[in-house]
């Protein structure tokens, strides 16, 4: 042998000790991953960009910022087969102590023989690594097997003995909103599960499940905590980033009224471009996973939301047809909205379907509609920000949602004050081309921040901006008399939540334009709705005698809180809207009169000489 054989070999064995290269989740997929014949309807080679969504989620698993991962999603979107590729990753890449948890016992047993055992088969990398399952041996068995620097456990979450043993660094829950409420006597199973992974530095805990029943539902409860992301996706036409949601499925009917899914198609929210699915898949190939909720980043917990609307296995025709033979019964459409749109589903009672409100969304002819009258503001101080909604009001109390601001800063300082006293001066065009400003505001004094609000409000009684305290008892007034007991020794109105809310829900309710309808804008979001409706009245027990409650139904509610407070100035406004109206009709018809007889500096001087309109007073 010479010396450049001697060199040739001396290269090849240092390199054969080289660690693998640092590959992330998907990319060993890619690399790797063979789908199973009895174990999907595409086998062969695993490519994530066929559902490019799963790519971000699976990657999340090698950020080191997090420690949980939160996966809320509907069927059809590979959910399974991800969890598969990250025992198989764990196995290959970063070997250690594993758990797998299913609902019961019998599914974890079926998961580990029709899903685990053909991975280990089909996965060239993962030969050798796991014994095969005919191996009489007490390291490898259906719930418990080894490999070099690991092991993995797979239990059952109605089984506490599995839950309770081994310290584990890698904790995988499956379909948690199926498992019992208690693993036997021992509690949650879930937290059972997550406790025996403390001890590991480099733990992570993976949650995953099709939602069930809101306030019941272990996944979705998971996912508020988490930073919430959502999968956006570019329109073909217009480039505009969007959620795909429902409520933008569009179909036809025919002369009788009848639905043709075969028509169906993906509207833009943006433009109204239609999607065939072709166009969708593309699109979806073009999206990203964008955080929702900044201010739950300390938490460490990824979220992830994902509906069937981005399966590419699933077209259009197909949800409309399953969606036209559930709607009709409550149980069935209780399915669709579970397994097709992976949300919760809302059982009866005084919750408002946010999708429905999100639907009905118009298109204003000017900043302030003919209807609307007069403005008022609500204000909701929280920790990181200040949220302002501005309502026109017309008669009967009909309201359009004008505005809804948030102020990003620190409560405690006086600059984002000034913020917000900036924009309770805004200014709104009517559509009869009479410029209003909001004659009315109520800032809520609970929280940390009462003295600021105190503070805020004292001079500006000439503007009728007051502080408000809420007061959750029934049959409690809307506003009651004004105190000033209070250590601001500022007008203080209180407020009868529980009245407020009822008439808002009953309001939500209406589906035709009149008194009391509730209008809202195109450029309200989704959040927006959700929180609006994000509280439910339940029924609870004191000293034997029921009472009713009003309970969250996720992390936030700032959305109805602030209708709440503007609600609450129209009540201290009491205004005349027929006096109003009467005046508002006047000025714009000689507007217009002047308008077809004289030049714009003509109009500007009438407006001028007429500041009666724009300093309406009570």
């Amino acid at each position: 042998m010479g010396p450049d054989d001697s060199n040739l070999l001396t290269k090849v064995f240092f390199k054969a000790l080289k660690p693998p290269p640092r590959l992330t989740v998907s990319q060993w997929a890619d690399k790797y991953r063979v789908l199973s014949h009895e174990a999907s309807s595409e086998p062969g080679k695993w490519y994530t960009e066929r559902a490019e969504f799963q790519r971000g989620i699976m990657d999340a698993v090698n950020n080191p910022d997090i420690d949980t991962i939160v996966v809320m999603s509907s069927s059809q979107v590979g959910k399974t087969e991800i969890v598969c590729n990250i025992v198989g990753y764990f196995i290959s890449q970063d070997p250690g102590p594993i758990l797998v948890v299913q609902p019961t016992l019998d599914m974890a047993q079926t998961w580990s023989k029709d899903r685990f055992a053909p991975m280990l088969r089909d996965t060239d990398i993962l030969h050798g690594m796991v014994n095969s399952p005919k191996t009489r041996d007490s390291n490898n068995t259906i719930q418990h097997k080894a490999f070099p620097g690991g092991h993995i456990t797979i239990a059952g979450a109605n089984s506490p003995a599995n839950l309770a043993s081994r310290p584990i660094r890698i904790v995988l829950c499956d379909e948690i909103d199926r498992y019992p409420a208690s693993a036997g006597a021992e509690g949650d199973p879930v937290s059972l599960a997550i406790k025996r992974s403390t001890t590991f530095w480099n733990r992570l805990n993976i949650l995953t499940s099709t939602p069930t029943v809101k306030e019941l539902s272990r996944i979705e409860a998971a996912y508020e905590k988490s930073d919430q992301r959502q999968y956006y996706v570019p329109c073909p036409k217009c480039k505009f980033q969007q959620v795909l949601r429902w409520a933008n499925v569009v179909w036809k009917k025919n002369e009788k009224k009848r639905s043709l899914p075969h028509t169906a198609k993906y509207k833009c929210e943006n433009c109204g471009e239609l999607w065939n699915d072709a166009k969708r898949w593309c699109a979806i190939k073009k999206g990203e996973w964008k955080v929702t909720e900044d201010s739950n980043n300390q938490n460490h917990i990824a979220g992830f939301h994902i509906n069937e609307i981005y399966s590419p296995w699933v077209k259009l025709e197909e949800m409309v047809s399953d969606f036209l033979e559930k709607k009709d019964n409550p149980e069935t459409l209780k399915t669709f909205v579970n397994t097709s749109l992976g949300e919760p589903w809302e059982e009866d009672g005084e919750r408002i379907e946010s999708m429905d409100l999100y639907q009905r969304r118009e298109k204003y002819p000017a900043e302030v509609p003919m209807g609307g009258l007069v403005l008022t503001a609500g204000v909701d101080i929280q920790g990181d920000r200040i949220e302002v909604e501005v309502v026109a009001w017309g008669i009967g109390d009909e309201s359009w949602s004008i505005d809804y601001l948030i102020l990003h800063g620190d409560p405690g300082s006086i600059e984002l004050w000034k913020d917000l006293d900036d924009k309770l001066q805004t200014k709104y065009e009517h559509e009869s081309g009479i410029v209003l400003t909001i004659k009315c505001v109520c800032i809520d004094t609970g929280g940390h921040f009462t003295k600021q609000v105190y503070d805020f409000v004292r001079d500006k009684l000439y503007r009728r901006i007051y502080a408000i305290k809420g007061a959750n008892t029934i049959g409690k007034p809307l506003v009651s008399r004004p105190s000033k007991s209070n250590k601001g020794r500022v007008k203080l109105f209180t407020i009868g939540t529980d009245t407020a809310k009822q008439t808002i829900f009953a309001r939500l309710k209406m589906d035709e334009p009149g008194p009391g309808y509730m209008h809202f804008p195109l450029k309200h979001d989704d959040e927006y709705f959700a929180q609006l409706t994000a509280e439910k009245a339940t029924i609870k027990y004191a000293h034997g005698f029921p009472h009713r409650v009003w309970v969250k139904t996720r992390a936030r509610n700032d959305a109805l809180d602030c209708r709440v407070y503007a609600m609450a100035a129209l009540a201290i406004l009491n205004p005349n809207y027929k006096k109003i109206a009467k005046n508002y009709t006047e000025v714009s018809k000689r507007t217009k009169d002047i308008e077809n007889e004289s030049t714009k500096q003509n109009i500007a001087q009438f407006r001028k000489k007429n500041t009666w309109v724009n300093s309406w007073k009570q």
